[in-house]
């Protein structure tokens, strides 16, 4: 199969996975990756499947075929084929919560020479190692990447990229149980595909629907919450996104329980083991559980620099510096001094985030 007739076929299951016939376009994919002899065509349709067993949840799968697609972009010893395929690489790993490797990956993307197309793909690197230290509850870290992926967005123009990040950051937000940004970002996201967003892929609205239900529920907006989530899992269904319809499937099982947050769960065990050992005048576990707690809090530097308070406990309004230090918006605004209190940077310029 040449050059010619292997793009046709790529095209032809292309036609056939946005019309939903996902198991067709399999099939032609399947047949062009095992009759075609250019290098090129094998690489594009790899990231085919890579995409394909992505949506459907396979992830297993979708390493195979990112570790092929690395070995064919070896054989061709192009740069720009490099950086995508370690890319795919991070990607697959992150999907498999292998954040260690993930970051790996993307630091290597990173540090490839290759031209201006590998240089645009950076925005996408510096996304999925923010979603790597976000796995890894490596807090700035995911922040300092996730302001270099806004940033590449913006240089680039990218408002699809935007729309990934802005997604990202309001799971980060949430996390920090910052719901007024954990909702604020997915808005924007949301606002992103419907000015921009008309030939693009219906899964950014889904993704963007899906953060903000997610806020909803946090800030107890119950009936924002299940309208954001119904219309994610309409389109999840719809373009067969398995991984998004259990996302959503739980998420409605959040609304009806309405329960209280579970996020950060080690620090909200050790939380409550202080609490019950308090009441039973239970010293030495008393101390130990403080203690423990004060470990975790320090070891996830998730408290105010300022006011020495932890952060995750309860909604609060968080402000971070183009540092990418994380402190309590009171705290800053109400004290006079001129930078980063842990860093000692003099800007306080606040960043994109």
């Amino acid at each position: 199969m040449g050059q010619d007739q292997t793009k046709q076929q790529i095209e032809k299951g292309l036609k056939l996975y946005q019309s939903n016939d996902t198991e067709k376009a399999l099939y032609v994919w399947m047949k062009v990756l095992r009759k075609t002899s250019d290098p090129g065509g094998k690489f594009r349709v790899l990231g085919c499947l890579i995409t394909a067993h992505s949506e459907m949840g396979k992830y297993k799968e979708m390493l195979q075929y990112s570790l092929a697609q690395i070995n064919t972009a070896r054989e061709m010893e192009d740069p720009d084929y490099l950086t995508e395929g370690y890319l795919n690489l991070a990607r697959s790993n992150e999907k498999l919560c292998e954040f260690q490797k993930t970051v790996s990956y993307c630091e290597t993307c990173l540090n490839m020479q290759g031209t201006t197309v590998s240089l645009q793909l950076n925005g996408q690197v510096c996304l999925s190692m923010g979603n790597a230290y976000l796995g890894l509850s490596v807090f700035q870290k995911a922040l300092v990447s996730y302001e270099k992926a806004l940033r590449y967005a913006h240089n680039n123009d990218d408002k699809m990229l935007e729309c990934r990040v802005c997604c990202s950051l309001g799971n980060f937000y949430i996390q920090l149980k910052d719901y007024e940004k954990a909702l604020f970002f997915p808005c924007k996201a949301a606002e992103l595909v419907n000015d921009y967003g008309k030939g693009w892929s219906l899964k950014y609205r889904a993704m963007s629907q899906y953060h903000m239900s997610m806020a909803y529920r946090k800030l107890m907006r119950l009936a924002d919450a299940m309208e954001c989530c119904e219309e994610s899992m309409k389109i999840a269904l719809q373009h067969g996104d398995r991984p998004l319809q259990a996302l959503c499937l739980l998420n409605f099982a959040d609304i009806h329980r309405c329960q209280k947050d579970v996020d950060l769960c080690i620090l909200k065990v050790h939380s409550l083991c202080e609490g019950i050992y308090r009441c039973k005048e239970q010293q030495d576990e008393l101390r130990e559980q403080v203690v423990k707690f004060l470990q975790c809090v320090e070891e996830l530097e998730l408290y105010c620099g300022m006011c020495g308070e932890s952060i995750g406990e309860k909604n609060q309004q968080l402000q971070a510096l183009p540092c990418s230090h994380i402190f309590h918006l009171k705290c800053l605004q109400t004290n006079g001094t001129k930078g980063c209190p842990k860093c000692h940077r003099s800007s306080m310029k606040l960043g994109f985030v």
